[in-house]
This record gives structure tokens, sequence and C-alpha cells, in this order.
């Protein structure tokens, strides 16, 4: 866009309002206003001089200056005079912190600003504090509440703006939520209003999704020409997370049109354009896609080189979705917790009132009275046994997985860490376990996700028979598991990993999974050759894992290297291979 002159004569207060509306469509003139404003600012009104900070804050977001930017909005929320510039910084700081993957804190900014909104009479701060809400929701993957953010601005559009941002997140959240209804009729619709509105970032957003919703409904050459055509103008945004996003969709649809090269060549350009140690859902795929193209191709190395790095990085980004939950559900529970301290503390008020006009009644009707006082105060004890047994089911459902009843991930990780100091304390020996289903993604993928989840419980049961009432049992994620065995040297871990691994290959298959085989594969490491540290634990069993996947699965594995523990083979395991192929990807999930 073309640099407008700057008129000499135009008041702070009309400055001001051209910054606000031209910092993302006109930056170079937003600069120029900035340093005019910074020449005046000693005289400016004081609200005008907390405007002021708040075009100061965003221009450090901007330049990367995180740290300073969130110091004065900080202060902008909570010591500016007006509402809709609080509400502003607010929104700004939902941005930044939902941006760093810092949840907690941008549920709690969100929190402040849902409260703040009613109060807030100007139109555009409004819209624009609706809009930084729907954008951090659909990135938490809280879609239903994003959808309602969005259909909030569509009903408050500001004059001077259209409804082309509303409907963008609107129609993002019902995508990404997994809404059957949509059509690519609806996106053309928003393609259309927001080329009106000459805002070419959100029209190829809105491109992006269309193309997506068309590669869901089989029609691949549709959405490559509708990404293809407007490739450049996208490259040229220099916005590495949408240009991850379109790369990633023409790789899927190059793969399901069966050109690997073109395919292979947008899901390196995914790779190569990830930010250095940050997930991505679009980073995941593109490493699941080059091991299905490889694997297709036959480079079996390079399959499994691609295959590793796809489950590390579906671990990361599944990892950091269920951070995002775990935070909403932490922030859902302190803000019902005030709330009801809040109404505890009203009616303690109510109570000392009728206490002080007890003293003035007579005697029959201050036996009234004690009767509604028990009442209030048995409502009271009510609430608050609710409220704590709120408290303790939260806390369950974070030390526990829900489908299985053994320890989640973090769980384990605390209760490990915990078990390993004291056993480097006495000098104790202690092992580590890790155990994977065999082919599981086959099972959900043939069977369905109900089977699937009987087959995880039943392969638990299976082993819990086996375990010590000191051995520590947690679910990783999906179909991996751990186990630490304290007081446990190397020998006698890999004994009992082969009697786990007997136990599951025997269990039971009656019923619903009568169709269905369970096998797994475990790596074993100690601390006589690993030390005491989770990680080193960690990494040297993962080894071992991985190295019995590679030599036929179903066996178990030592990290020093020596022959693995294998089972003779049987008509079980040839009918596992034969229902279940090898060139299947493992899907890799942690538990929340």
């Amino acid at each position: 866009m073309a640099a407008q002159a700057m008129p000499a004569s135009d008041p702070p207060e009309q400055l001001l309002q051209r910054a606000f509306n031209i910092k993302t469509s006109n930056h170079d003139e937003f600069l120029r206003i900035l340093a005019k404003l910074r020449l005046v600012a000693d005289s400016l009104p004081l609200d005008e001089q907390w405007s002021l900070r708040y075009l100061e804050a965003w221009q450090a977001v901007f330049e990367g200056n995180v740290s300073r930017a969130i110091t004065s909005l900080r202060a902008i929320s909570e010591q500016a005079p007006s509402p809709a510039l609080r509400l502003r910084a607010m929104a700004t700081m939902v941005n930044i912190f939902g941006f760093a993957h810092r949840y907690e804190e941008a549920f709690i900014q969100l929190n402040r600003l849902t409260e703040l909104l009613p109060q807030v009479s100007d139109q555009g701060a409004r819209y624009a504090a609706m809009g930084e809400a729907a954008q951090f929701l659909i990135g938490s993957h809280h879609f239903k509440q994003a959808i309602e953010y969005a259909d909030q601005m569509l009903q408050n559009i500001p004059p001077g703006k259209s409804a082309c941002h509303a409907v963008r997140y609107r129609l993002q959240a019902l995508l990404h939520g997994g809404s059957a209804q949509l059509t690519p009729a609806e996106f053309q619709q928003g393609i259309d209003l927001c080329t009106k509105d000459n805002d070419s970032v959100y029209v190829n957003a809105i491109r992006a999704d269309m193309a997506a919703l068309l590669l869901q409904k089989g029609r691949a050459t549709e959405a490559i020409h509708e990404l293809e055509e407007h490739y450049a103008e996208v490259a040229a945004y220099k916005y590495a997370a949408q240009m991850q996003y379109s790369d990633m969709l023409l790789a899927k649809g190059y793969f399901s049109l069966g050109d690997l090269s073109k395919a292979r060549q947008y899901a390196l350009a995914v790779v190569d354009g990830n930010v250095e140690n940050a997930y991505s859902e679009a980073l995941s795929q593109a490493y699941e896609l080059l091991y299905q193209i490889d694997n297709r191709l036959g480079h079996t190395r390079e399959a499994l080189a691609y295959h590793e790095k796809y489950m590390e990085a579906d671990k990361g980004y599944l990892s950091d979705v269920t951070a995002g939950a775990l935070a909403y559900e932490t922030i859902k529970q302190q803000v019902q917790s005030q709330k009801n301290q809040v109404d505890v503390l009203n009616r303690q008020n109510q109570i000392l009132q009728l206490q002080r006009k007890l003293d003035h009644k007579a005697m029959e009707t201050s036996r009234l009275y004690i009767a509604l006082l028990l009442s209030v105060m048995a409502y009271i004890a009510f609430w608050l046994l609710r409220t704590k047994r709120s408290q303790l089911r939260f806390k369950r459902l974070a030390t526990r997985d829900s489908l299985t009843n053994i320890s989640s991930r973090q769980h384990f990780v605390d209760e490990t860490e915990s078990s390993l100091r004291q056993a480097a304390k006495s000098t104790r020996s202690a092992c580590l376990i890790l155990m994977d289903l065999d082919h599981f993604k086959q099972v959900n993928d043939t069977h369905g996700h109900v089977i699937g989840d009987l087959v995880l419980k039943r392969a638990v049961a299976a082993c819990q028979h086996h375990l010590g009432r000191h051995d520590i049992f947690g679910r990783f994620g999906g179909e991996e598991f751990a186990i630490l065995m304290p007081n446990c040297g190397a020998t006698q871990a890999r004994e009992r990993a082969e009697r786990l691994r007997q136990a599951i290959a025997a269990t039971p298959l009656w019923g619903e999974t009568r169709s269905v085989v369970i096998t797994a594969s475990f790596g074993v490491a100690s601390t006589d050759r690993s030390g005491y540290e989770l990680r080193q634990l960690m990494i040297d069993a993962d080894n071992a894992l991985y190295q019995a996947k590679r030599e036929g699965r179903n066996r178990v594995v030592y990290e020093d290297g020596n022959d693995p523990v294998a089972p003779t083979p049987t008509n079980v395991q040839e009918q596992a291979v034969a229902v279940q192929p090898a060139d299947l990807p493992r899907r890799h999930q942690p538990a929340v």
C-alpha cells in the first residue's frame, strides 16, 4: 500500500486514531505518526498519553521485544482510565501469550477480557478484542467458544469495518472443529467479502481453508489450483505459519493424486520453513507424509528416519494441545472457586445483618430467622462441598489416565523422579521399561476406536497381574506405556518384561475383540548402565524399544545391545502380521 502524506496540522487525537487504524495495513506511516507523537508526549492529556503508551507497546511486540511490551501492557490493563484501552491491552496479551504457548497466562487475560467486555462501549475496541479471543481459542483447539466470539463479532460490526475477519474466524473454527455441513460456496463468499475489503492476507487464509475442505471431499485437483494460483502472493507475506499450512495442503493434494515428487517437494518445504524447536500440526503431517512416500518407494531406511521424526513432532504437537486443554480447565476451576468464595462472603454478610436484626425482634420472630440462617448455612456448606469435590476430581484427572486408570504421563514422571532419588541415595538398582503395543493403529483403523480402547484396557489389566505394589505404571500416550521397577536389576527386569510380553500375547480374545491379536514390544534400561537421571533412562529404553520394533516386534530388548528376548514364532504371530501390515505408521498420542 502506498504511504500517504501525514498532514502536519492534524491534532494529536486524530493522529492517535489514525495510528490505531493503520498499524497493520500501513506500518511505515504508523512509525512516522508514532515519531511525531513522541515529540509532544509530555503535553498530551492523560488519556492520550495512555493511548500512546499502548501504541508503543504494540510496536515493541512487532519488533520482537516481548518482555518490554508485556510490562507496559500489564500496567495499561490495570491502570489506564479508559476501559476500551484496558480491553485492547488484555487482547494483545492474549495474542502474545497464546503465540508463546503460555496458555495459563493467556486464559487468565482472556477471562479478564470477558469480564470487562460488557463495560466497553467502543465498538472498534470490542471488535478487535473479540477477534483476538477467537483467534487464540482456535489456536488452543477450543472451537465452540471461538465460534461464539465470531458470532458476537458478526452482530457488532463497527462503522467502517466489514464482516471479513469475523467470517474468517467462524469458517476456520467450523472447519477445524469438524463441522460436516460446510460447503466450498461458504468459503467463496468469505473470499469475495474480504476481496472487497482489500484484505489479501485474510483472503488467502480463507482460500487455504477452502482448499483443506476440498481435499476432505476428494477434490484434490481443485484444491491444488486454488493454492498454486496464489502461491507467490502468500509467500510474499513472509508469514511462516500460513506458508507452512499452504505447503502442507499442496503436499497432501499431490500425494492423493499419486504425484510423489511434488508431494515430497512441498512436504520438505514445510520442514525447511519450520521454526527451530517448534512443533506444529503441519510439521507432524509433513514428516508422516515423507514417511509414507519413502515407504511406498521402498526406501526403508529413509522411511524409518522420517517415521521417527514424525513421532517426535506429533508427540510435541499433541503435548502442546494437552497443555492448552489443562490450562483451560485449571483457570476455569480457579474462576469458579473465586466466585464461590465471593458468594460465601456475601452470604456471611447477610447472616451478620440478620443477626443484628435479631436483637430487635421478639422471640417468635427470632426463631424464624434462626431457621433461615440454618438453611443458608446448609446451602453454603453444600456449595463448598461441591466445589471441593470438583477440585478433587480435577486433581485426579490430572494424575490418572482417564481410559486405563493408571498414572498419567506427568504423574508418572513426578513419581519416578522421586523414586529414582531415593534409589540413588541408597545405591539400589532400578529399571525402566518402555512398552508399545504392536500395530495398534491398524486395530483402530480396522475395528474402530471403541475396540481399540478395549484392547488398551485389557493389555493394561494383563500387565497389572505381574507388577509389584512398589512398581510405577503409567501411560505415556496412545499405545505407549512405561514401568519403573525399584530394587530391580537388569537381568530381573528382562525376565519380568518377558513375562509381561507373554501375558499380553496370551490375553483372552473373547467377545468384541475375538478377531484382534495383541502383541507388544519392550525396551529395558537399568540404572546400572544409565545412571539415576530419568532423561537418560528414557533415552536408553526408547533406543531399546526402537531396536525391538526394527527386529520384528513382539520382543524384549535391553539397551546394552545384547540379543533380544524374542518369542518362538507361532500361529498367533503369523496372524498378527497378516492382519496388521508393517507399513502403516503408528499414531503416537501423549496422555492428558
